[in-house]
């Protein structure tokens, strides 16, 4: 009788899960034999939810190290927050092609264009951006210079973890949405129409978060995160009764938008608590 040691296959379908969503949320390249695979069907596209706050995670610490890297090498002058704080937006932006951004953009023109919900998302389907979107793009890229740099001022250090754990958290509350609206689009035509959050995906999901605020707690120990996330969950209260009355579920331009406001929430929450709490 053989006494060799039978091991288990290793499980490797949760490193496809996020890689997918690497390779639906960011430029990081997953190509070629790597995207082969992967592969793709609409339960991994289910199941990849729960690596969205993963994602945030990649994108907040290699845009807080953008911004950390430029506040310590730049001379020490008034415009050096400013300056960090933009190349570290526009960093971001790079890295994930925009596409939360376009997103947010899509839904202003869609809900400043028409008051009538199938008219709505027709203009939403629009690839060129209209006056509502320009406009809302331009405030919120603005406010996340501004506020960045208000934190900065302040302590840098501050303002880099705020900025490694707005982009977790508010990736998690776009799930939070797939878990509590239905699809608004063609159900015959979006492959975001399979997309259903399920309670292991939305807790698998909300641990990445945990463990986001464990570590912003560690090396920053301070009140001030309950205030980041207070701003983050007002932020996703309103535009989320906002896409709810509008629309009556969500889309892909939804769940962009979604995410920028809560960013812009936990940036905000941060700066409102600092004058409140201890760092």
């Amino acid at each position: 009788m053989s006494h060799a040691s039978q091991f288990p296959e290793m499980n490797l379908k949760p490193i496809k899960h996020f890689l997918l969503a690497i390779q639906f949320f960011t430029r990081i390249p997953v190509k070629g034999r790597l995207a082969n695979w992967v592969g793709f069907d609409h339960e991994m596209q289910a199941r990849a939810l729960s690596y969205f706050p993963l994602v945030g995670m990649i994108v907040g610490l290699l845009t807080s190290t953008i911004f950390l890297l430029l506040s310590f090498i730049l001379p020490v002058i008034a415009a050096t927050p400013w300056i960090a704080s933009l190349f570290s937006v526009l960093f971001g932006l790079l890295l994930t092609g925009a596409m939360h951004e376009d997103g947010l953009a899509d839904l202003s023109d869609g809900l400043g264009g028409s008051s009538v919900r199938e008219r709505a998302l027709e203009i939403m389907k629009d690839s060129s951006i209209g006056t509502y979107g320009a406009l809302a793009l331009f405030g919120a890229l603005l406010s996340k210079v501004f506020l960045l740099t208000a934190l900065a001022e302040i302590n840098i250090w501050l303002a880099s973890l705020a900025l490694f754990g707005a982009h977790v958290a508010s990736r998690f509350m776009s799930v939070w949405v797939v878990r509590l609206l239905p699809y608004a689009g063609d159900l015959s035509t979006s492959k975001s129409s399979a997309i259903v959050a399920s309670k292991a995906a939305i807790w698998g999901a909300l641990c990445w978060v945990f463990i986001s605020l464990g570590v912003l707690v560690y090396l920053a120990p301070s009140y001030v995160w309950l205030g980041a996330v207070a701003g983050c969950m007002l932020g996703f209260i309103v535009i989320y009764k906002l896409i709810k009355r509008r629309l009556g579920g969500y889309n892909g331009d939804c769940l962009g938008a979604v995410q920028q406001v809560c960013e812009l929430g936990f940036y905000f929450g941060t700066l409102l608590f600092v004058p409140l709490v201890p760092l």
